[in-house]
């Protein structure tokens, strides 16, 4: 029996989940541990907070130049939250998909459902959407007050929201109930890794083709 060469297109992996739940610590941990996943970028009109860089966290943007990429059909979803807008450009995740690597993008409720909205036959089979739920409001309290960079009222919104966002829950393909870090990344790994497998995402590939990245199966 002669050997049977597999190619695959990439997956975009839509993770959400409340304010402190760690979905973009997932997105990112997995990134940067496989060579096959790479971490969607996101842009947005707020301002920076302290640490953040421009191109690592976010592509910061004025909200004039938002509108006009908004305009000239550059974003794959975009969205406005408390008073900012947020989006993802199509750039950070249609030519990934096409060669074969895995978008990791993490993105609130209102986000996915516009991804999943999309009439959009090749975003549809590479969709994989994962919500991160966490097990009580203690543990929400718990993570949101970890953050020690924000007031009283602030938390209070989060909480408010994240209680809004956790009603979703069952939109999504995947639901993980956090417990710990480890844990967490375990679950998630295991869910990716069992959507490389898919047979319908796997296709024979033809001679003379270039090189794709490593399956990652």
């Amino acid at each position: 029996m002669s050997n049977l060469e597999l190619k695959r297109r990439g997956l975009l992996c839509v993770v959400s989940g409340p304010s402190g739940s760690g979905k973009t610590t997932l997105c990112r941990r997995f990134s940067e541990s496989d060579t096959a996943a790479v971490y969607a970028i996101s842009a947005t009109t707020r301002a920076p907070r302290e640490g953040e860089v421009d191109g690592v966290d976010y592509y910061f943007l004025a909200r004039e130049e938002f509108e006009s990429r908004t305009t000239r059909g550059e974003f794959l979803e975009f969205a406005e939250v408390h008073g900012n807008l947020y989006g993802t450009l199509k750039s950070e995740v249609i030519t990934h998909i096409e060669a074969g690597r895995d978008v990791l993008m993490d993105l609130d409720v209102q986000g996915a459902e516009n991804i999943r909205n999309r009439d959009d036959r090749q975003i549809e089979e590479a969709l994989v959407d994962i919500f991160i739920l966490l097990p009580s409001d203690e543990e929400l309290l718990r993570r949101l007050g970890g953050r020690g960079t924000e007031t009283e009222e602030q938390t209070r919104l989060r909480l408010a929201n994240a209680r809004e966002e956790i009603r979703h829950w069952s939109r999504y393909r995947y639901t993980v109930v956090s417990r710990d870090k480890e844990t967490d990344f375990q679950t998630f790994s295991s869910i990716i890794v069992g959507e490389r497998c898919r047979s319908s995402r796997l296709t024979p590939r033809e001679e003379g083709t270039a090189d794709q990245p490593e399956l990652g199966l």
